[in-house]
């Protein structure tokens, strides 16, 4: 998804406070849902999301806010809306998928690579490693 812009932001050892906090993941594989498979997540640029407070004071006590997620017809949805966010992430992306915080011991995504000459791979679909313990989503 895209994110928010930022005037400031706190960096950790783990970089940006807050970035890739929470990740979609695709039922079917059990991945991450990336865009670098536009193919399969090419709607995922139509999405936007952005905390709904500032994060320092919880980042403290490893807590951080609920974020917006803003869909492509402008309505949207928060992250702590357990029963509804999953059924209307999966309705507008066309796929079954599950809204989590990043916690994924052995994270993993699927990226397209096109025709394109020079390319390690070519108009093919590989199956990437994320970062362990991803402090990290989606968006």
């Amino acid at each position: 998804m895209l994110g928010e812009e930022l005037n400031s932001s706190y960096v950790t050892e783990r970089g940006l406070i807050g970035d890739r906090t929470y990740a979609l993941i695709d039922q079917q594989t059990g991945k991450v849902a990336s865009a670098k498979n536009p193919r399969k997540w090419g709607k995922l640029f139509d999405f936007r999301a952005a905390f709904i407070e500032d994060t320092p004071p919880q980042v403290a006590k490893n807590i951080l806010p609920p974020v917006r997620i803003t869909f492509p017809d402008g309505t949207h949805i928060y992250s702590d809306q357990a029963d509804d966010i999953d059924h209307a992430l999966s309705s507008v992306l066309g796929r079954e998928v599950t809204l989590m915080r990043a916690n994924l011991e052995k994270p993993s995504y699927e990226e397209y690579w096109p025709d394109i000459e020079g390319l390690a791979q070519r108009e093919k679909v590989t199956d990437e490693a994320m970062p362990p313990r991803l402090s990290s989503i989606l968006l």
